[in-house]
């Protein structure tokens, strides 16, 4: 009976896993197995979203506002215009961009999936210009377009299969219902996307994205090492050991290292996202049309 029971297990859960959609990430080129759909995703969000602005407390300082909306929505133009000129067009549906500054005195900043971003008021003393905004909000929204939302739920939906499956599921077999499963799951996680823990991988790939998309809305993308090496200070230079996050070191050798390949992507504060680097090592081959109007083959 037992021995049944493993081997029932085994099968249901390699059923819900091989249900789920394999992605690439944009720019990075890493293969992702998502369990939950964009649309699953998005609802929530939203839900959320609207739950948290109706008790947050917007920002009165006209001039920081403005600010906050000017960086994000040239980073989304530039995100977008990227996305469409090489072949992933069909994201740009998930996105309605949203830019709020809070009056909050934390040091954060957040981009639910769709495009929804917040600005805490205690980050500005932090960026003070649109440059170092531009670089965290490009991590902010880097998360969104990696799915990172969707790839820590599908992660917690596999941890959980087992006592889900095994607790209602296993009498019916539960071949037919992995969806419903899936759905129960997803409801009693209780996600919270403002204060979603991304793995240390997630995170360390969201600075590298998001440092490209600041070079592409024309943010000059060096100015990351001194902003961090500050945050660092701040944060007295915390470790990883019993954190989510890559530790302050660790993130800023990493955007050291990826300095070189990011500013292939940055033209002196003009906005360049109509294709990625020829000499981008971790894209795939792929066509796509220049500005000029030609066909060109960049790394994607």
């Amino acid at each position: 009976m037992k021995k049944a029971r493993i081997l029932l297990f085994t099968f249901v859960t390699a059923l819900v896993v091989s249900c789920g959609t394999t992605r690439t990430v944009p720019i990075t080129g890493r293969k992702q197995n998502l369990l939950v759909s964009d649309e699953q995703v998005l609802s929530l969000s939203s839900q959320e979203y609207t739950k948290y602005m109706s008790t947050a407390k917007k920002s009165t300082d006209a001039n920081k506002t403005a600010m906050v909306k000017r960086v994000g929505k040239r980073l989304a133009t530039a995100v977008e215009a990227f996305l469409t000129n090489n072949g992933m067009a069909d994201e740009t549906k998930n996105y309605s961009w949203e830019f709020n500054l809070v009056s909050d005195k934390e040091a954060n900043a957040f981009c639910m999936p769709g495009g929804k971003i917040v600005v805490y008021e205690g980050l500005l003393p932090f960026t003070k210009d649109d440059q170092s905004l531009a670089i965290v909000l490009g991590h902010e929204i880097a998360h969104a377009v990696a799915r990172h939302s969707a790839e820590q739920m599908s992660t917690q939906i596999r941890n959980n299969m087992g006592i889900q499956v095994l607790g209602g599921a296993l009498g019916a077999f539960g071949v037919g219902s992995s969806t419903t499963q899936i759905a129960q799951i997803i409801a009693q996680q209780g996600l919270q996307f403002r204060s979603l823990h991304y793995s240390r991988d997630n995170e360390l790939e969201a600075d590298k994205m998001g440092l490209i998309f600041a070079a592409m809305a024309g943010y000059d993308p060096r100015v990351a090492i001194p902003f961090w090496k500050g945050m660092a200070s701040a944060n007295g230079n915390q470790s990883d050991v019993l954190s989510d996050h890559p530790s302050d070191a660790k993130r800023i050798a990493l955007l050291e290292k990826e300095m070189p390949e990011v500013l292939k992507y940055y033209q002196g504060g003009k906005t360049t996202s109509t294709a990625v680097p020829k000499t981008s090592k971790s894209l795939n081959t792929k066509k796509t049309i220049s500005a000029s109007g030609q066909n060109k083959t960049v790394k994607r």
